[in-house]
C-alpha cells in the first residue's frame, strides 16, 4: 500500500502543476510508486484533450487516435454511465471490433488488467482515469483492494487540475439542434441503446441515426459519445 506521505506528495505535485504536461510527469512518478504499467487520464468531451495526460507510449497514443478507438474502447463506452470505479474484467470485450482493439492494445503494452475511475466536472465534463498492469487475476485483486481508494483520490485531483487549465466553456452551436436531435441525444445520455431510443421516439433506427449525425455535425463532435458530452456540457440536455 502507498504510504500516506508519499501519496500526499503526489497530490501536492498535481495541485502545483502548471500544465497538463507537468501533470503527466507526476503520473509517471505515481505509476512507479504504485508499480503499474501505465496511468492515464483521458477527457472524452473534447477531442483535443484525448489522452492529454498519461504515461502511455507515443506509438499507442498515435495508434489510438488514428484508428478512432474511442468509438469501441470499452473503458470509454462502458464507463460513460458509471459513477463508481470499474474493473476492466467487468466490461464487455466480446464483440469482434473490441476484441481486435484489445489485441492491439496488448501488443502495445497496455496491460491485461485495468481499473478505471470515471470522473466528471461541474458542467457535465466526462473523463476517465485508469491504471493498467500485466498480471494474473489474483494479483490484480490484491492490488485494487489495497490501492482502490488512493486511485480514486488521485483521479479526482487530476481531473480538478485538468479543469483548471480548460478553455472557456464551449459556445452554443451556430445552428440549434432540432427537437428530435435533442431527444435522441437525451435518450442516449440516459443509457438507452439506439434500438430502445428509436422505439421510444417511434422512429426507425435509420432515422435515429440521421438525427444523431445531424447533432454531431452541429456540435462539431468527433463521435456520438463526444456529442452527448458536449450537449450536456453546454446545457442542451440534462441527465
Amino acid at each position: 500500500m502507498v504510504r500516506r506521505h508519499n501519496l500526499n506528495a503526489i497530490l501536492e505535485m498535481i495541485e502545483s502543476a502548471a500544465s497538463l504536461e507537468e501533470v503527466g510527469a507526476v503520473l509517471a512518478r505515481f505509476r512507479d510508486l504504485v508499480e503499474v504499467d501505465h496511468v492515464f487520464y483521458r477527457r472524452i468531451d473534447r477531442s483535443e484533450s484525448l489522452s492529454a495526460c498519461s504515461t502511455l507510449p507515443t506509438a499507442w497514443r498515435e495508434r489510438y487516435a488514428a484508428m478512432h478507438y474511442e468509438r469501441v474502447d470499452p473503458v470509454v463506452v462502458g464507463c460513460h454511465s458509471a459513477f463508481c470505479p470499474v474493473d476492466w474484467r467487468d466490461l464487455d470485450w466480446s464483440s469482434r471490433p473490441v476484441a481486435a482493439y484489445r489485441k492491439d492494445a496488448l501488443a502495445h503494452g497496455l496491460g491485461n488488467q485495468g481499473f478505471t475511475a470515471p470522473v466528471r466536472g461541474p458542467n457535465g465534463q466526462y473523463a476517465v482515469f485508469s491504471v493498467s498492469r500485466t498480471c494474473d487475476g489474483k494479483a490484480w485483486d490484491k492490488f485494487t483492494q489495497k490501492n482502490g481508494r488512493n486511485l480514486i483520490l488521485v483521479a479526482h485531483y487530476v481531473n480538478r487540475r485538468a479543469l483548471d487549465f480548460e478553455a472557456p466553456a464551449c459556445p452554443l452551436p451556430k445552428q440549434p439542434l432540432s427537437l428530435r436531435e435533442t431527444e435522441a441525444l437525451s435518450l442516449l445520455a440516459e443509457g438507452h441503446s439506439r434500438a430502445r431510443a428509436a422505439e421510444v421516439l417511434d422512429i426507425s433506427e435509420h432515422t435515429l441515426r440521421v438525427y444523431i449525425e445531424g447533432a454531431r455535425g452541429k456540435l462539431k463532435a468527433q463521435n456520438t459519445t463526444h456529442a452527448v458530452a458536449r450537449a450536456i456540457a453546454i446545457g442542451l440536455i440534462a441527465v
